[in-house]
Order: C-alpha cells, then sequence, then structure tokens
C-alpha cells in the first residue's frame, strides 16, 4: 500500500487464505501481481536479517486492524531484537493484565511477519506457544536473534 508494508507473511503459514481475505477486507480491496517501489528496500532488509546485519527495520508498516489489535501489534514492536516476553507481559505493556487471551489472538491476527515480531512472545513458562508460521519457525527466528 503507498503508506506502508500491509502484508509479510510466509507462503506456507497456517490459514494463509484466511489471513489474506482478512488483510483485503481491512483494506477494502485485493490483491494483484507486481511491483512496488518499498519491495528492493524490504528483501535487502530481510536479507540483512538472515544475516545477523540488522536488527532494526525501517520499512513504512500501514497496520489496520481494531483500537486492541493496533495497541498489541505495538506492543510487540517495542519488544527488543534478542528478547522475549510473555504474553502475560504483552498485555501489561498495553494495561490490559487480564487480556492474555485476547493477546494472543491479536498476535495471531499479525500480517506483518518478523517487522512485527510476534514471534518473540512465548508462554509464561518460557516455552514456545503457538505461532501461525510454524512453531519450528519460532524457534528459529528466536535462535537467529538469541545465538
Amino acid at each position: 500500500h503507498d503508506k506502508g508494508l500491509c502484508l509479510l507473511e510466509f507462503i506456507n503459514r497456517k490459514h494463509l487464505q484466511r489471513q489474506l481475505e482478512r488483510v483485503q477486507k481491512r483494506f477494502n480491496a485485493r490483491f494483484v501481481p507486481g511491483e512496488h517501489e518499498i519491495f528492493p528496500r524490504l528483501q535487502k532488509q530481510l536479507d540483512e536479517y538472515f544475516k545477523r546485519q540488522r536488527r532494526l527495520f525501517d520499512i513504512p508498516l500501514n497496520l489496520q486492524g481494531t483500537a486492541f489489535q493496533l495497541q498489541a501489534w505495538q506492543a510487540l514492536l517495542a519488544i527488543p531484537y534478542g528478547e522475549t516476553r510473555s504474553y502475560q507481559q504483552q498485555a501489561g505493556m498495553i494495561g490490559k493484565p487480564e487480556a492474555v487471551r485476547a493477546v494472543a489472538t491479536a498476535n495471531a491476527s499479525n500480517a506483518i511477519a518478523i517487522l512485527v515480531p510476534c514471534h518473540r512472545v512465548i508462554s509464561k513458562s518460557g516455552r514456545l506457544a503457538g505461532y501461525a508460521g510454524g512453531e519450528w519457525r519460532k524457534q528459529y527466528l528466536l535462535d537467529l536473534e538469541i545465538p
């Protein structure tokens, strides 16, 4: 979108079709194949991230969701590279410590993988919890950031 990136997903994401439909509905738009000026910059930054040469992204984001989802996603953006938070901590970050399940649901609706780092959220016990990209991928991303 001209206001910023609105979707970055894994091709084999769980329920990918539902995620695509949700984003199209949020933007009242449809996906069309093509190029955008942001793609080369995004590719460069992702390549650097996977080579452990980048910790922060400066790609403009166009986050669309409910007020609660936006709060949850902003809390995700505040989790530093190489660190994790529990869903309970994330709920506390937005001032709603009782909303742990709602935070998990908001994270599952995050349409911008890696840049909006929901992979950095784990269970209170410290174990991995659900990740639409697959728990194996969540572990990979955490291992990438926390060598």
